[in-house]
C-alpha cells in the first residue's frame, strides 16, 4: 500500500498573501486565532496582513491593512477580546463598499481571507467570493487595476472560523469563545450561590446567546439550576405552575436557594418574551421568597480566554492555513470546526444554511426539531438536563429493585462530585436503590457504604476534589472482603469513577469473576484524572480544570516579568509520566519548549532550546517559557534544566524555576469538567441500567462477559463503552499510559507556533465534509 501520509514540508506558501480579519461580535480567543494564523502562515512562507476593525478596515484600506511579523503576535494569547479590532460595517453590505475591498485586496495581492467571526461575517465573506471576478472586472474597465493584475488575481480564496459565544453556528460542536464564556458565567453562579443560600434567596439569572439557549442551557448543567427558559424549547402552557411547585419542593427537601436560568431570547410557546423580571414578579406572587436578579451583560464576552478557547483556535488558526494552501479555485469557501475532538472542515454555506433553518423552525413552532437542527451535542445537553433536574415522585418511578454501587478511586480530580451526583440522580430516576462507598476500596473492604438519596447530593456539581473521598488502594489485597460486603449489600451493578487505579481495579475485580460469583455484575469505568493517562478515551475528567489552572499560573508568571531584563521561566507540571498537561498546557500558554517521557531528548535537543530562546531575546520579546513534565527524565530533572539554561543564557536571560505541585488538582470544576462529568456518569448509568436487564436471570443478576465490565470514554467524535480486558492491550502498565495518544499530533502545532522548525503529518487535517454526513456520524459528540 502507497504511503498516503501528507506532511506540511511539502506545502509551500511562497508568493501567497493571507489577509486575517475578525468580524461581528468579539468572543474570547480570537486573539489566539489570529495569532496561529499569522504564525503558520509566516511558518509556511506566505505573507500575512492584519485588517483592522473587520470590513471596515477592509473597506477603508490604508493603514487599516498592515503586514504582521512574527513578533507583532507576541503575547497576545491571553488577552480577552480582539486586539485588531472588530466593527459592524454597513458599507461592507453595499456593491459600492465591495469594490472597495475588492481594490484594496488586489493592491496588496491578498486573495486568501481568513474570516474570525459569527453567521453574518462569514455569510459576508462568501458573498463577497462569488462577486469577485466580476469586482475585478469593473475595476479593470474603470482602470484601477490593470487586466493583467486581474488575472494574477482571478480567484479569492475564504476560510472561515466561527468566533462567538453564542455557539449559535450548526457544523461546530464548539465555537471560539463558548467555553470562555460559560467560565465567566459559572463564576457569577458560583458566587451567587454562596450569599442566595446566606439568606434562602431564588435567583433569576439572564444570560446572553441571542436566539440561541446554549450558553444557559449548558450554565444550568453545570450548576445544577432549578429551571432553566430557552428559546429553542419553550416551555408548555402551564409552566408557571409546574415551576412554582419544583421550587417550593426543592425547598421542603431542605435547599436554600433557587437559581432559574433564563436565556435572553426566551420565549413561551406562543411566541411572547419571557423576561428575567416576569420570572421574579411570578417567584414572588406565587411563593412570598426573596428573589433577586442578576443580568450578566457584557461580562460573559470579556476576560481571558479559557485554556480550551486557546487550544481551540490555535488548532483552527493552523487548519484555516492549511485549508488556504490546498484551495484550488474550484474549493468552495470553508468553515474549519470541531466535531467532538477533531477538527473537520464544512462548507460555508450549507453551515449558514442549516443555521438558519433553525431560527425558521423555532419562527414555524416546530420546536423538537430545531433542537434536533441545532446538533447531537445541543440535544443531549438538553436531554441530560431534563433527566436530571425533574425529580419524579416516588410513585412515578419504576421500581427495579436492583442495587447499584458508587465509588471513587485514585487521587481527586475536580469534576468527580458531578459525576457522581448524575449517576445517583439517573439511578433513581431509573428506579434503582443507589448506594455510596466512601474512601474506595479501602471503605469498601471496612463496610462504609450506605445508601445515597436525591437531595444527599445537592449542590455537588460545583465542588472540587472527592466528596465520597477516594484512595489509591487497589480492591486485589481484600478481594475476599470486599466479595462479603458485595454480598451483603447484595451490589448489582458498581459505578467507578477515577483514574489510572481505577482502571487497575476494574482489571483485578474481572480477573476475580472466576473465584467470585459477587463480581459477576455489570461495572463501568469512567475516567477522572487530570493526568489525562487512562487508555480508551481522549479526554478525562478533571483534566480542563487542571490544564486552566496551569495555564492561568503561566499567565501570571509571564507577566511577573514584563518590564525586568530578559527572563525565562522553567515550570515543571504534573501528570506523573503523561506529558497531556506539559504539551497542552504549553499550547494553551504559548511555551517555547514543553519536555515530556513519551519523547525523548537529549542534551543536544537541550543546548538547540537555549539557542532558540538566545535568538528569540535578541528581538523584542523578553520572555521565555518552558514546561517540564515531572516525570519526563529521571536525569534531566527541573533543578538540572534551570541550572544549564541559567549557565548558558548567561548576559542575555535570566532564569526563574517553579514547582506547580498540587494547586493543579484542587480548585472548583470548570464547565466543562462539570459538563463532561454530569453527560458521561447520566450515560454510564443508562448503559447499566440496560445491562442489568440483559443478565437478570431466574431471579438474579449473573454477567461474566467481556463486554459487562466497560470503561466510557470519548474517542475522536463519539462517547464509546470498551470492554477493559481489550483495553488492557493498548497500556502501559509501567509507566501508567496509553500506548498511543492522540495528544501528540499537536506537539508539531507547539513547536511551529513557537519558531521550530519540524515535521508536521497534515494526513489527518479535515477534509471537506458535508454537513449532514458530520450530522451522521456525530454520535453522541460532547
Amino acid at each position: 500500500m502507497p504511503d498516503t501520509k501528507k506532511f506540511i514540508e511539502n506545502l509551500s506558501g511562497a508568493g501567497k498573501c493571507i489577509g486575517v480579519l475578525t468580524s461581528g461580535g468579539d468572543a474570547q480567543g480570537m486573539n489566539a486565532a489570529v495569532r496561529a494564523v499569522v504564525r503558520m502562515g509566516i511558518y509556511v512562507g506566505a505573507k500575512v496582513y492584519f485588517i483592522h476593525e473587520g470590513y471596515q478596515g477592509m473597506v477603508d484600506g490604508g493603514d487599516n491593512i498592515k503586514e504582521a511579523s512574527w513578533e507583532s503576535v507576541s503575547s497576545m494569547l491571553q488577552v480577552g477580546g480582539t486586539v485588531i479590532g472588530s466593527a459592524r460595517c454597513k458599507d461592507f453590505r453595499t456593491h459600492e463598499g465591495r469594490l472597495r475591498a475588492a481594490l484594496n485586496l488586489v493592491q496588496r495581492g491578498i486573495t486568501n481571507l481568513c474570516v474570525i467571526g459569527g453567521d453574518g461575517s462569514l455569510t459576508g465573506a462568501n458573498l463577497f467570493r462569488e462577486e469577485w471576478s466580476g469586482l475585478l472586472d469593473e475595476l479593470v474597465q474603470s482602470g484601477e487595476i490593470s487586466e493583467e493584475a486581474s488575472q494574477i488575481h482571478s480567484a479569492l480564496h475564504i476560510v472561515g472560523m466561527v468566533g462567538s459565544i453564542d455557539n449559535d453556528f450548526c457544523g461546530t460542536d464548539m465555537t471560539i469563545g463558548t467555553d470562555s464564556a460559560l467560565h465567566r458565567i459559572i463564576e457569577v453562579v458560583d458566587a451567587i450561590m454562596t450569599t442566595a443560600q446566606s439568606h434562602q434567596r431564588t435567583f433569576v439569572l439572564e444570560v446572553m446567546g441571542r436566539h440561541c439557549g446554549y450558553l444557559a442551557l449548558v450554565s444550568a448543567l453545570a450548576c445544577g439550576a432549578d429551571w432553566v427558559l430557552i428559546p429553542e424549547m419553550p416551555p408548555k402552557d402551564g409552566w408557571e405552575e409546574q415551576m412554582c411547585y419544583k421550587l417550593s419542593e426543592s425547598r421542603l427537601r431542605g435547599s436554600r436557594l433557587n437559581i432559574i436560568i433564563v436565556a435572553e431570547g426566551a420565549t413561551d410557546r406562543h411566541g411572547n418574551p419571557i423576561s428575567s423580571n416576569a420570572v421574579k414578579e411570578l417567584v414572588v406572587r406565587c411563593l412570598g421568597f426573596d428573589t433577586r436578579v442578576t443580568i450578566l451583560g457584557h461580562v460573559q464576552r470579556g476576560g481571558t480566554p479559557s485554556a480550551f478557547d486557546r487550544i481551540l483556535a490555535s488548532r483552527m488558526g493552523v487548519e484555516a492555513v492549511l485549508a488556504l494552501l490546498e484551495a484550488s479555485p474550484g474549493t468552495p469557501a470553508c468553515v474549519v470546526s470541531l466535531c467532538g475532538n477533531q477538527a473537520v472542515r464544512v462548507p460555508l454555506m450549507e453551515c449558514v444554511q442549516m443555521t438558519q433553518e433553525v431560527q425558521k423552525a423555532m419562527d414555524e413552532k416546530r420546536f423538537e426539531e430545531a433542537v434536533r437542527l441545532r446538533g447531537r451535542s445541543f440535544e443531549n445537553n438538553l436531554n441530560t438536563y431534563k433527566l436530571l433536574s425533574h425529580r419524579k415522585i416516588d410513585s412515578e418511578l419504576p421500581h427495579s429493585s436492583f442495587n447499584v454501587a458508587v465509588l471513587n478511586v485514585g487521587a481527586p480530580a475536580a469534576g468527580m462530585n458531578a459525576a457522581v451526583r448524575s449517576a445517583v440522580r439517573v439511578g433513581i430516576t431509573e428506579g434503582h436503590t443507589m448506594f455510596a462507598v466512601s474512601d474506595g476500596f479501602e471503605g469498601f473492604y471496612k463496610g462504609q457504604i450506605k445508601e445515597i438519596k436525591w437531595g444527599d447530593v445537592g449542590g455537588w456539581t460545583g465542588q472540587g476534589g472527592s466528596l465520597l473521598g477516594t484512595k489509591r488502594t487497589l480492591p486485589a489485597k481484600h478481594i475476599d472482603k470486599i466479595a462479603e460486603q458485595m454480598r451483603i449489600h447484595n451490589i448489582n451493578a458498581l459505578l467507578v469513577i477515577g483514574g489510572f487505579e481505577a482502571f487497575e481495579s476494574l482489571l483485578q475485580l474481572v480477573d476475580a469473576r472466576s473465584r467470585y460469583e459477587e463480581f459477576c455484575v455489570p461495572m463501568c469505568m469512567l475516567p477522572a484524572t487530570i493526568s489525562n493517562n487512562v487508555s480508551g478515551t481522549d479526554l478525562s475528567i478533571g483534566a480542563d480544570t487542571s490544564l486552566n489552572a496551569i495555564v492561568e499560573t503561566c499567565d501570571r508568571i509571564k507577566q511577573s516579568a514584563s518590564g525586568t531584563k530578559r527572563r525565562v521561566f522553567i515550570i515543571e507540571t504534573m501528570g506523573g509520566y503523561c506529558g497531556y498537561l506539559a504539551t497542552v498546557g504549553g499550547l494553551a500558554a504559548g511555551a517555547d519548549a514543553a519536555y515530556i517521557y513519551e519523547e525523548p531528548f537529549d542534551i543536544r535537543e537541550l543546548q538547540s532550546n537555549v539557542e532558540h530562546l538566545t535568538e528569540k531575546m535578541k528581538t523584542s520579546i523578553q520572555r521565555g517559557l518552558v514546561l517540564r513534565n515531572e516525570n519526563c527524565s529521571e536525569n534531566y530533572t527541573t533543578d538540572f534544566i534551570y541550572q544549564l539554561y541559567n549557565e548558558e543564557g548567561k548576559g542575555v536571560f535570566d532564569c526563574r524555576k517553579n514547582v506547580l505541585g498540587h494547586m493543579q488538582q484542587g480548585g472548583a470544576p470548570s464547565p466543562f469538567d462539570r459538563n463532561f462529568g454530569t453527560k458521561i456518569a447520566a450515560k454510564a448509568m443508562q448503559w447499566i441500567s440496560k445491562k442489568l436487564k440483559e443478565f437478570y436471570r431466574e431471579g438474579r443478576v449473573f454477567a461474566n462477559t467481556e463486554d459487562s465490565a466497560c470503561l466510557l470514554g470519548m474517542r475522536r467524535r463519539a462517547l464509546v463503552f470498551q470492554p477493559v480486558i481489550q483495553l488492557k492491550d493498548e497500556t502501559d502498565f509501567v509507566h501508567r499510559i496509553p500506548k498511543e495518544q492522540w495528544w501528540l499530533r499537536l506537539r508539531p502545532l507547539m513547536k511551529i507556533l513557537a519558531k521550530y522548525k519540524t515535521s508536521y503529518d497534515v494526513s489527518d487535517s479535515g477534509q471537506l465534509e458535508h454537513i449532514v454526513r458530520l450530522r451522521a456520524k456525530d454520535i453522541s459528540a460532547i
